[in-house]
């Protein structure tokens, strides 16, 4: 798998690239690695495990739970719950430290293990490169150091988390969500029993689909990565909306009543809208990636509100958000983060905030997210390349130049190399898709003649 870690944790390929013997030895080497590092200071630590449905999930979680045992860590374990639930009850219940197994949108073949440090937040990239060390060193040879007897943890189940959970969400509500009639696609994943339950206590008259999960079909044809289900279900049932989550539920779309999709940058203009009527949106700030629409940008600036932009992933979002105090931001993909409720990317609050906002202006999805015009976006992949003169060649800064000029200020363009493979994106905007498409695939072939 190469370096184990990556920007959401360890993920692969579950008994294949991630086997039981590699979640017992990363748990036992996070339980060491956060000893090393005082946060067990003083007392007995506890940790919170939870899964989302994957069938392999369960012999990963039987794995993740013997390690921190072995290593003189009490384990609650949660079940099957959504990953923002899992960060959400570590800080609730004032765990040492979270585990969350999930692939999250990935297919189902796929798993992962996501650690989660004191307060339900993600854990530090050096405690992670720490515990990748400490793993290596351990699966080569080196003993472990082991308590014994009353030392080793105790295990218990605590099925008190999916209520706990809810009742949080529910409380942190500004008004209930009677009289709206919504779809829940529920990827057949982590928030299948979570999110009709806690839409159902807010007040609304809810229909599911995808919110059977078997363990063997979880985001199959399903949830936010397909939405064709959904956009049918919700014109089908008459609904004013449907919301679609991922696996592990921490992210949102959702579609309107005409079965037109609203992603993750419309909700967020509408919750940024919500949040400054509450006086909520700290700074009047969002924070975005720059991959966000450029109409998300004009409509924020059209409204007076600012936009922050980071590095693709959510994880850089989280980052910015905590580092300058902000209270909102997210991805076009969904990862919608509102800080002050969650320490992640939380899909079932995201799409009851967007539902509560539905109901207390009594406009519906469609007009509240008219707020901003999604400009067409026209991505292209440029394979073989050297990515890593993307910012170095004149010929290409020329082009971009350029590109950017016949654009103006109702277009952008974004060359990005991809992190993983010997490719270069090539993402333009414009208000017109056939000049989009043209300027992408200029772009395209003077990146495949500079690069190649």
């Amino acid at each position: 798998m190469g370096r184990l870690f990556g920007t959401d944790g360890v993920r692969g390929v579950a008994n294949a690239d991630l086997t039981a013997e590699m979640a017992l030895g990363l748990s036992v080497a996070a339980a060491h690695v956060l000893a090393e590092a005082g946060s067990f200071a003083g007392h007995r630590p506890t940790a919170v495990v939870g899964r989302d449905p994957r069938a392999s999930g369960e012999f990963l979680e039987a794995a993740v739970v013997a390690g921190l045992a072995s290593a003189g860590v009490d384990v609650l374990r949660v079940g099957v719950l959504p990953t923002p639930a899992v960060a959400y009850l570590t800080g609730a219940l004032g765990a040492d430290l979270g585990v969350m197994l999930s692939a999250s949108h990935n297919a189902m073949p796929d798993n992962g293990i996501k650690f989660l440090a004191r307060g339900g937040h993600k854990l530090d990239d050096q405690l992670e490169q720490r515990i990748e060390a400490l793993y290596e060193e351990h699966r080569r040879g080196e003993p472990w150091e082991r308590p014994t007897g009353g030392g080793v943890g105790r295990v218990r189940e605590y099925d008190e988390g999916f209520d706990k959970y809810i009742a949080h969400l529910v409380a942190v509500l500004p008004n209930r969500l009677d009289g709206l009639k919504i779809v829940l696609d529920e990827a057949h994943g982590a928030a299948s029993r979570v999110s009709p339950e806690a839409f159902s206590r807010a007040g609304a008259e809810i229909v599911t689909i995808g919110a059977s999960p078997d363990g063997l079909n979880i985001n199959d044809g399903c949830g936010s990565t397909h939405l064709d289900l959904l956009k049918a279900a919700v014109v089908e049932h008459g609904a004013h909306f449907g919301i679609a989550h991922d696996g592990d539920a921490d992210r949102c779309l959702a579609v309107d009543h005409t079965g037109e999709e609203v992603d993750g940058d419309q909700i967020m203009a509408v919750l940024a809208l919500a949040m400054r009527e509450r006086s909520a949106l700290r700074a009047g700030t969002v924070v975005a990636t720059v991959m966000s629409n450029l109409g998300f940008k004009l409509a924020l600036e059209r409204e007076g509100l600012k936009i922050v932009q980071t590095a693709v992933g959510d994880r850089y979002v989280l980052e910015e958000m905590k580092e300058h105090g902000y209270a909102l931001g997210g991805e076009q993909s969904g990862h919608v983060i509102i800080l002050d409720h969650a320490t992640t990317g939380d899909g079932t609050l995201t799409g009851l905030m967007l539902a509560a906002r539905v109901a207390e202006t009594g406009r519906s999805l469609r007009e509240l997210a008219s707020v901003m015009e999604r400009l067409p976006q026209v991505l292209i992949n440029v394979p073989d390349v050297d990515r890593s003169r993307v910012t170095t060649s004149g010929e290409l800064a020329a082009a971009v130049a350029d590109a950017e000029a016949e654009l103006g200020s109702t277009g952008r363009v974004l060359l990005r190399p991809s992190g993983t493979e010997p490719l270069v994106r090539v993402m333009v905007e414009a208000a017109d898709i056939d000049q989009a498409r043209a300027v992408a695939g200029r772009l395209a072939d003077v990146v495949k003649s500079a690069l190649g």
